[in-house]
């Protein structure tokens, strides 16, 4: 039976199994090695997120995930007083809210991987030109994200990850390594282009590889079509299904 990596967030995460998106990659890459599960919820926060884990990740669950990226906090980062003010979770919650999460996923299995992304950096002006062609007249006056405030609620999460000894990707850093990020990586200053995708999956597969996880290394589910002889099938699935 194959195992399961789940992919947990937020719309960044929703959006991932569309043409280009690292989800979709990553479900290549592990193709008859894993299933990718996607567990992405658009506009959710931390706060939220925490209403699903036992929905999601049932405590004595006989098959827990092998591997789950946590890929929160770009809604949590909301600013107060902006239009999506909803959403805002204050970063030392944020914080609290991803440790329950980690908890919880020890809970279901001491053994799974867990990795904790930070939200990527936002591109204030991006923001703007979206709302302005979106909304028109109703557009917010206001960016309701900035990036010096994402970054705040990115390096909690990579602090957090690291008192709590588990994998972190710094995706905010990351895609700032780069000149001209704003555009390249950012389709309407928050969520992701084909290339900022591009980048979140090299990142994830790093990861993996770098633990036990690494897609080359994994065995197929059944066996390839090159090992089945064609006089004598039987034995190649004698072989691999007992």
């Amino acid at each position: 039976m194959r195992p399961n990596i789940v992919l947990f967030g937020d719309s960044i995460t929703q959006e991932s199994f569309r043409s280009g998106g690292w989800g979709a990659s990553l479900a290549d890459t592990y193709s008859r090695k894993a299933d990718v599960v996607l567990r992405g919820y658009g506009g959710y926060n931390t706060r939220w997120a925490l209403f699903l884990l036992h929905h999601l990740f049932p405590l004595g669950s006989t098959k827990p995930p092998v591997a789950t990226t946590i890929f929160l906090g770009a809604n949590d980062a909301a600013l107060a007083g902006r239009t999506s003010e909803r959403q805002h979770v204050p970063v030392e919650e944020y914080k609290e809210n991803l440790r329950k999460i980690v908890r919880h996923l020890k809970e279901c299995s001491p053994t799974m991987l867990i990795v904790l992304i930070t939200p990527p950096p936002i591109d204030e002006e991006g923001r703007m030109e979206y709302a302005r062609e979106t909304y028109g007249e109703k557009a917010m006056t206001l960016p309701e994200r900035t990036n010096e405030t994402t970054g705040v609620y990115a390096k909690g999460c990579i602090e957090l990850a690291g008192e709590l000894g588990v994998r972190s990707i710094n995706l905010w850093s990351k895609m700032q390594e780069t000149d001209g990020w704003q555009k390249k990586y950012l389709r309407d200053g928050l969520h992701l282009t084909a290339e900022g995708n591009a980048v979140v999956f090299e990142e994830v597969v790093k990861v993996f590889k770098e633990a036990w996880l690494d897609a080359s290394e994994m065995p197929y589910d059944f066996p390839h079509h090159s090992e089945i002889d064609g006089k004598n099938p039987e034995k190649a699935f004698q072989q691999k299904c007992l």
